[in-house]
């Protein structure tokens, strides 16, 4: 680890030194050999300090700009403003339907009174169902059993109808449960 760590630190170095040099080879002003100077009899001045250019150099303060003068949505609304603004109305708004309006009591109740009741006794109602299934089954058995007995055979047929009549009647009365109570 310390070792990649030691090589990334000597690129960056590196790096580092090669910006510095080309910063300074586009500052340096233009040689006095290439340009003719303008009096030959004075001396040569020495070269500015640094190369400023007009983009970042604030005349006023003789130095680089340092951010805006006005802000760009000065004139212009910007969308945080907006959404700002659209808020307050519809909160104005709310509270003003609120104080219109009072309170409907029959509205804050529920549409069924034994909802929540419903809910609870149905997890517990699963298990009793399937065990009233079972003893249902083992009273029709017992009953095929005492017919058989006494000679009045029935059947295989008969059974099955008999069996399948009884739970139409069971899904019939749970359908008219069900819309007695989705009507009220």
């Amino acid at each position: 680890m310390s070792s990649t760590h030691t090589s990334l630190d000597a690129a960056s170095t590196e790096r580092k030194a090669r910006l510095t040099k080309l910063k300074s080879l586009k500052r340096k002003p233009p040689s006095p050999s290439t340009s003719p100077p303008l009096n030959p009899t004075s001396r040569t001045s020495p070269p500015p300090p640094s190369y400023l250019s007009n983009r970042n150099y604030d005349p006023m303060t003789r130095g680089p700009k340092l951010g805006f003068e006005n802000p760009p949505s000065l004139t212009l609304p910007t969308l945080e403003t907006r959404a700002s603004a659209i808020a307050e109305t519809t909160t104005a708004e709310a509270e003003a339907q609120q104080e219109e309006r009072p309170i409907d009591l029959f509205r804050l109740q529920p549409r069924r009174p034994n909802w929540d009741l419903k809910r609870d006794v149905e997890r517990r109602m699963e298990g009793v169902r399937g065990r009233t299934e079972e003893a249902i089954a083992r009273l029709v058995r017992e009953r095929v059993g005492k017919l058989e007995g006494a000679g009045m055979g029935i059947g295989g047929g008969e059974l099955v109808e008999g069996v399948r009549g009884r739970e139409k009647e069971g899904e019939e009365e749970e359908r008219r449960g069900g819309e007695e109570e989705g009507g009220v």
